[in-house]
């Protein structure tokens, strides 16, 4: 065998192909017919629904080497239209030969955004389309020539992904790496998996790392936020504000957690603490006005602003030009109720009337207003994603009976009963799926419907007099 036939079987091994003679053909799952030596084909990321390359790979479980895959450069939050440099590394310090392959799906399991690869010659890498039990799918993966590293124990691969024009909730990564060993078979190579998300907006009373919303109180007779975070169960515990100031959670620095922050009625003045440190103190506002906090410029980070009943103008000071907005719209008695109604990343000024049930939306994407009529005198607004596609739902909480109505945007009308009279609802997403859940505080006592499984989930967490801080993202 010559040395440049031998390095194509070769290379076809590695990649997890049934090798018969020095240059195999096939079809595959796709939309084109190529050699098998350029990649896996499509299904093998271990996404919902796929496998991993261990079905040819099967000396080793997945997982079980001393390396890893990594997707690296995924922010936290995207905007619509947003580039984003994407990394793929595999290592593993006996490795010599490498292959990936990668793809990225909404809530529904349909691909999303688009790829763009770097140009070059040879090429390194190439995308391909495959259908995976009736769902559309898209894949980056390594051709023929993008299985070398130019360095020892590792690979690396780098391309672009265009979030999608509009909001659609969180979006998951999942890659599939090897690590192959050069010995002319699939035996002794080691199959690794990963997966990352990235949020539509930041998660609400998230103080940590991860995507969910995390236990927490603020306890205004000493001014202290006691949060339990998500990620590790771990207690957080930091004085932050004083009686009589309101609670004003949000993410201020754009790094993807929320910060402490406080507003202080008797002087207009935010106190904000980063998350990754630094103090903010901002006059802005004065007594009598309604912290209206959210992302109103769209650029993913918290604008100070606020509602003045007596008015009714909104008063916004954008985060993303230091500039002001000044806008007329709701009445006295209106509860406020801004949120991201249209997906396009930017808060929209809304109010609810209760005294007829209707919601007012004042769109940022094409400056329109909208009129719907959805609960009735004494609901409370609790407008938030519970879909999860990236847009707020118009929601109310019945306090006479305990029921939750949703008018979900993508998946229409929901009920739910979850609370008594004197419950605080608290919806967040309490177990990271991307779905708002149903959640009540009862002093001290959290009850959380989760909407991933449909299970409860109780937690004794505070104390009689305190402020759930997740109910600090809704009306008040």
């Amino acid at each position: 065998m010559n040395l440049s036939r031998f390095r194509s079987v070769l290379l076809l091994l590695l990649v997890g192909s049934v090798i018969v003679g020095a240059a195999v053909l096939r079809l595959i799952p796709g939309d084109k017919v190529r050699a098998s030596a350029q990649g896996p084909t499509p299904g093998h990321t271990n996404a919902p629904g796929e496998t991993n390359c261990t079905a040819c790979h099967t000396e080793f479980p997945v997982n079980s080497g001393t390396g890893n895959v990594r997707i690296s450069g995924i922010p936290k939050n995207y905007r619509p239209g947003q580039q984003i440099p994407v990394t793929v590394t595999v290592t593993q310090s006996d490795g010599v030969i490498w292959g990936f392959q990668l793809t990225t799906i909404d809530r529904t399991g349909e691909r999303i955004g688009a790829y763009t690869l770097p140009s070059g010659t040879p090429p390194q890498l190439q995308i391909d389309n495959g259908n995976i039990g009736g769902l559309q799918r898209r894949y980056v993966a390594h051709t023929s020539e993008g299985t070398a590293s130019p360095v020892f124990g590792s690979k690396t691969w780098t391309f672009t992904w265009t979030a999608p024009a509009t909001r659609v909730g969180k979006v998951d990564f999942f890659a599939a790496g090897n690590a192959a060993n050069s010995d002319g078979g699939p035996n002794g190579d080691q199959i690794y998996t990963t997966a990352v998300s990235t949020l539509s907006g930041s998660g609400v009373a998230n103080f940590d790392t991860d995507y969910a919303t995390d236990v927490s109180v603020f306890r205004p007779s000493d001014g202290t936020w006691y949060v339990l975070r998500s990620s590790d169960g771990g207690f957080v515990a930091a004085q932050f504000g004083s009686a009589g100031d309101v609670i004003v959670p949000g993410d201020y620095d754009g790094d993807g957690e929320a910060d402490l922050a406080v507003w202080r009625p008797s002087n207009g003045v935010w106190y904000i603490q980063g998350s990754g440190g630094g103090l903010t103190i901002v006059q802005f506002g004065a007594d009598g006005d309604i912290p209206v906090v959210g992302d109103y410029d769209g650029d993913l980070k918290s604008d100070l602003a606020v509602w003045r009943p007596t008015t009714g103008v909104w008063y916004i000071f954008r985060s993303s030009d230091q500039a002001y907005d000044v806008r007329q719209f709701g009445i006295s008695t209106d509860k406020v109720a801004q949120g991201d109604f249209d997906g396009d990343a930017k808060t929209d000024i809304a109010v609810y009337r209760q005294s007829n049930g209707t919601w007012y939306v004042w769109r940022s994407s094409d400056q329109a207003v909208s009129f719907v009529q959805f609960g009735q005198d004494g609901d409370m607004p609790v407008q938030s994603d519970y879909d999860g596609d990236g847009r707020v739902d118009r929601a109310v909480y019945r306090p006479s009976n305990g029921v939750w109505y949703m008018l979900r945007s993508s998946e229409g009308f929901g009920a739910v009963q979850f609370g008594i009279a004197t419950d605080v609802p608290v919806p967040g997403d309490y177990d990271g799926d991307g779905k708002t859940d149903n959640a009540v505080y009862r002093e001290g006592i959290w009850f959380i419907y989760r909407s991933s499984d449909q299970g409860f989930d109780v937690r004794s967490f505070g104390i009689a007099g305190d402020n759930p801080i997740p109910a600090g993202y809704i009306a008040r």
